[in-house]
């Protein structure tokens, strides 16, 4: 357990050393194209020397046209926006790695907190090639209501649209499914990052008869389109019950059938989980309940060893984590300084990464050990594991590891998470100095335990497959938990 305790050290030093004041630069603020090649270079040379797959997924040739290409994008001065968003972003989903992702600088954060801005008006559900809205910015505006299907936006068409958004952001290998969760959740924003703003859309749309139609809608500007509903739902908030420390995390109910129990994992690193897996464990085993729905469809990883610990409650054999872990360098030398926690950084590779014969430096425990399933509080019943594009890293070790056996199905969407293998351990974020600009960056690759038959770029496949259900969007219920509810209560039922 030594390295675990000596990278929890690591974390926390890291996050003193690194919290330091630094001057406030405006949101508008253009930095010269001096400034922006200077961090552009340096963030290509950092890749190009320390990032364990760069060229994973992406011949060096392509890599380096991108490199010149986005290059050549810094023409003129920028803003911190328009360098993330139409240069940096682009140039890193090229890599397929779904750990590999730019951030706002603290200063943007902190003046954004709590401002509202113009913003394109219509909150959209986005899968595949489909757009349908969920929600509308202009609260007076009758025609888009819930479930309305949109067809183009400014004359770009919703699979255009969708294609635009999906070449910003970062994902393992093609599996687009967790970019159509994270588009959906803030399609306003997306559309202002990708598109930019405009005084008015011209939108067509399918109405209930399914006739295409055309209408123009303008920008959404904050307090020019408040009603009474706005206010009744600002009072619903504030009356809102507290919620129950922890359950954010995970949260496990039985069933009134006393048929099924859920389990809701959202992550692997907070929320006591130790201690909730022996206390549900537990509850399970002494009230007999055969079946447990595990929704992990928002988990997206986190800590391998507490992911480790779930698998031992469901794995019938012992299994490992990967087959390997390894790192190009053991050290961020010469860059040390740009990243978060400095030196701590060098000094964290001393312990836990081993060099091997084929000159890379591998996380040898994760590679060698096998561990046992429980004993005590076994799950033994059937388990259905929903997943879905959030379903990410430590996540998607969890799946593989349980995936095939007997009394697990695996039910929902493809996962974010690459099944062959991905960038998940070791993910110091960088900083660059003009712009403020991070980017988190893994070090180490790791290759899925049993990945010889499995799909390099692509997810884990659900063993059985629920695709978006369009009228469970319409009417606001949960398509996917439904079905399962429905597959265990129906086979009580069979003699």
């Amino acid at each position: 357990m030594r390295i675990f305790y000596l990278l929890f050290f690591f974390c926390i030093a890291s996050f003193f050393l690194s919290c330091k004041p630094s001057g406030v630069i405006s949101i508008n603020h253009k930095f010269e194209s001096k400034q922006l090649h200077s961090d552009y270079s340096l963030l290509k040379n950092i890749l190009e020397l320390k990032h364990p797959s760069l060229y994973w997924y992406t011949s060096k040739d392509s890599m380096d046209y991108y490199f010149d290409y986005y290059k050549n994008k810094i023409q003129d001065s920028m803003t911190e926006q328009e360098f993330t968003w139409q240069v940096i972003s682009p140039l890193l989903n090229k890599i397929h790695c779904g750990h590999t992702s730019a951030m706002r600088s603290i200063s943007n954060i902190r003046q954004s907190k709590n401002k509202k801005y113009p913003s394109f008006p219509l909150e959209l559900k986005v899968w595949n090639d489909t757009m349908a809205v969920v929600g509308n910015l202009n609260a007076k505006d009758s025609i888009f209501k819930r479930g309305t299907i949109i067809k183009s936006i400014n004359g770009f068409s919703s699979s255009e649209i969708i294609s635009k958004m999906l070449d910003h952001l970062s994902e393992d290998g093609y599996a687009h499914n967790v970019n159509y969760i994270r588009i959906s959740s803030n399609f306003p924003a997306m559309h202002n990052y990708v598109f930019g703003l405009s005084k008015e859309y011209t939108i067509t749309y399918m109405d209930t008869s399914g006739d295409l139609l055309s209408t123009i809608i303008p920008l959404y500007v904050p307090g020019k389109d408040t009603t009474k509903s706005d206010t009744a739902l600002i009072a619903k908030k504030i009356v809102k019950p507290k919620i129950k420390k922890g359950t954010n995390y995970r949260s496990f109910q039985i069933d009134s059938s006393g048929q099924f129990a859920i389990m809701r994992l959202n992550t692997f690193s907070s929320g006591h989980l130790r201690r909730f897996y022996r206390k549900s464990f537990k509850t399970i085993s002494k009230n007999h309940i055969p079946n447990l729905i595990v929704d992990i469809r928002i988990n997206g990883g986190g800590n391998v060893s507490t992911s480790t610990l779930f698998t031992k409650y469901f794995s019938e054999k012992k299994f490992k984590v990967a087959d390997s872990v390894f790192s190009k360098s053991n050290k961020v030398k010469p860059y040390s300084k740009y990243f978060k926690g400095k030196w701590l950084n060098n000094l964290g590779f001393i312990f836990v990464a081993k060099k091997k014969s084929d000159g890379q430096y591998h996380l040898t425990r994760y590679e060698r050990k096998y561990f046992k399933p429980k004993v005590k509080n076994h799950f033994n019943g059937h388990a259905y594991v929903l997943i879905n594009g959030p379903t990410f890293s430590a996540s998607c070790l969890f799946v593989n590891a349980v995936k095939g056996q007997k009394n697990i199905s695996i039910v929902g969407e493809e996962s974010g998470g690459g099944w062959y293998g991905n960038n998940g351990i070791f993910i110091p974020e960088i900083k660059l100095p003009s712009t403020h600009i991070r980017v988190n960056m893994p070090l180490f690759r790791l290759v899925q335990y049993r990945h010889e038959n499995q799909n390099k770029g692509k997810g884990i496949w659900p063993d059985i497959y629920i695709p978006t259900s369009y009228e469970a969007l319409k009417k606001g219920y949960d398509m996917k938990m439904k079905v399962v509810k429905e597959m265990i209560l129906n086979a009580e039922k069979q003699p």
